[in-house]
């Protein structure tokens, strides 16, 4: 992937100041956070990715902030910015929500997080969807299978530690699978105060919703629907490593 960094300097003004107070900010709010960067000691950010903001390219846009890639002195990494519009008045509640599943080894690395920005691990990849897509018809099934298995005992190791990520259920967001590893991101809708679902939500978007689904029973023969939710069931109940192994079993993982 093509990288060109552009100095922060240079974000006062449009079209990178756009960015950096998505979707309208003031010259006094921009500069504000010119000086909030300096402080997190970010010096450039790179305009790459698949998602498009005017004629900028960035790694994506959410409902609480755009992601672009950045350099933190000369490391190079994930950078989230706060939109203007968003709900959330501030990133540090979802900065430590990233720092606790961190404990366990799920999500980016979180660097650094100020009131509008997080600084993270940058992972390089595709979109889950858009990665499974490309095994169809070369016969990776071994290789679909890894990954699945690595994702779900990744919301497995959520689970446990009682913490919601909110969003699984639209996984093709939310997983990044890259050259070595696969990763969940984006916490901002998680939640430790109500009834974890990860490996349910992953389970069902992968193997029994309809996108990605249809997607994976062109790769591998999977389990019918019926087996597949009365293992379900029974880890809804009793969230054991047994009933756990049951559901990696049956889905031949």
């Amino acid at each position: 992937m093509e990288q060109s960094f552009i100095s922060i300097k240079k974000f006062l003004k449009e079209p990178y100041s756009k960015i950096l107070g998505y979707p309208k900010a003031s010259s006094r709010q921009i500069q504000t956070r010119i000086t909030e960067l300096q402080k997190l000691k970010i010096n450039s950010i790179s305009f790459t990715g698949k998602t498009t903001v005017g004629n900028l390219s960035i790694l994506g846009k959410g409902y609480v902030g755009v992601v672009v890639l950045a350099k933190k002195r000369k490391k190079i990494v994930a950078l989230k910015i706060r939109r203007m519009d968003s709900q959330r008045s501030e990133m540090k509640t979802e900065g430590k929500l990233l720092n606790f599943v961190n404990t366990v080894n799920v999500g980016p690395k979180l660097y650094d997080v100020s009131k509008n920005f997080l600084v993270m691990e940058y992972l390089e990849g595709d979109r889950i969807g858009d990665w499974i897509e490309s095994l169809i018809g070369i016969g990776s099934s071994k290789k679909l299978k890894s990954v699945v298995r690595s994702i779900l005992e990744d919301c497995y190791r959520l689970d446990q530690i009682g913490f919601d990520h909110g969003e699984l259920s639209t996984i093709t967001k939310h997983v990044i699978v890259g050259k070595t590893k696969s990763t969940i991101i984006d916490f901002e809708s998680s939640s430790v105060n109500r009834k974890v679902s990860n490996v349910t939500s992953v389970t069902q978007a992968i193997f029994i919703g309809s996108g990605i689904a249809k997607k994976v029973q062109k790769i591998y023969s999977v389990p019918s629907k019926e087996k597949i939710i009365d293992v379900l069931r029974i880890y809804k109940q009793v969230q054991t490593r047994l009933n756990f192994d049951n559901i990696i079993k049956i889905l031949k993982l």
